[in-house]
């Protein structure tokens, strides 16, 4: 007796009602959005191009990226050293690591601003000599501590606190098992930081880095309070004169739009640059992505690189 074969199963693909009503209020919200935009005139998007390239946006974007550059430098160098302060068996110096950043992230970064702005009002000279004697040098706070100085020390130190609680979070993610058997191969505390600890933390330190990078970044805006002349203080002394404050508010939002945008690519691929100690297959990149649809198929994971001499199978 021969046994009839079973029919085969014809699936039904599972349709879902409600990912395409949401797709239609989306599409629906987008294109009034866009309407929106382009024909309020009260937008008036001829002097947003009239302004985009002028020279004092120029110059207030060109501060804003010093003060951004120099003070994440500042914020990353002293939050590395404030973490190693905290994680010290020293009381002496975890205690005052502690008492820093319970200052600075405890007060808003505006108040340090100011208070920075107004130093000479408490010390109208600062000097070096011998305490309750001597002055050997002398100068006045404000030729010491000019505006530029004032936003940088009150953004660079109120960042250092938080970097501090950032690398610490990383450095304690590594395994205590790491500095144990760099110790046992004889590496110094020092040596073991630099090499061993701190390139497994980076994994963990560099995501919220670099959202503190992009946030100090907009943060630099509130310089404008102690008359630093930045990218939102250049369109507030363009709008203050022609009363033309929409447009100009729009020129400063597009500029940080497009900033922040380069900032967040270049997170993106050093986050995938140090994820590769962690995984055995990287997805693919957007612009992998992007090429894989026009060539009709889907982008494939990629490896990491393989290291010379474990071309058997090991990578970094």
């Amino acid at each position: 007796m021969t046994r009839k074969r079973p029919e085969d199963i014809k699936a039904v693909p599972v349709r879902h009602p409600g990912r395409w009503a949401g797709a239609v209020v989306v599409a629906v919200l987008a294109a009034m959005l866009i309407h929106a935009l382009l024909f309020n005139k009260a937008f008036q998007w001829h002097v947003v191009g009239q302004y985009l390239f002028d020279t004092t946006i120029m110059n207030g974007l060109v501060t804003t990226l010093e003060l951004t550059a120099l003070a994440m430098l500042m914020g990353v160098v002293g939050g590395v050293v404030l973490a190693i302060m905290r994680l010290s068996p020293n009381p002496l110096l975890s205690g005052t690591a502690w008492f820093y950043i319970w200052v600075f992230r405890g007060t808003p970064v505006l108040v340090q601003l100011l208070f920075w702005e107004f130093m000479g009002s408490l010390w109208p000279r600062l000097s070096i000599g011998i305490p309750f004697g001597t002055d050997f040098w002398s100068e006045s706070t404000n030729q010491l501590i000019p505006v530029f100085t004032a936003a940088l020390l009150g953004l660079g130190l109120n960042e250092a606190a938080y970097m501090a609680e950032i690398v610490r979070g990383g450095i304690q993610s590594v395994p205590l098992g790491q500095t144990e058997a760099a110790h046992a191969l004889g590496m110094s505390q020092a040596r073991t930081m630099r090499r061993i600890i701190l390139p497994q933390a980076m994994r963990v330190i560099i995501p919220p880095t670099g959202n503190e990078t992009i946030s100090m970044l907009k943060t630099t805006s509130l310089a404008y309070s102690i008359s630093l002349v930045e990218l939102l203080g250049a369109a507030h002394d363009i709008y203050s004169r022609t009363f033309q404050t929409i447009p100009l508010l729009i020129v400063a939002s597009l500029w940080y739009l497009l900033m922040t945008s380069i900032l967040t690519v270049f997170q993106y691929y050093i986050e995938r640059h140090y994820a590769r100690g962690a995984n055995r297959v990287l997805p693919p990149t957007p612009l992998q992505r992007l090429r894989g649809l026009f060539r009709g198929r889907p982008a494939r994971p990629t490896t990491p690189d393989v290291v010379p001499g474990l071309e058997g199978g090991g990578h970094l």
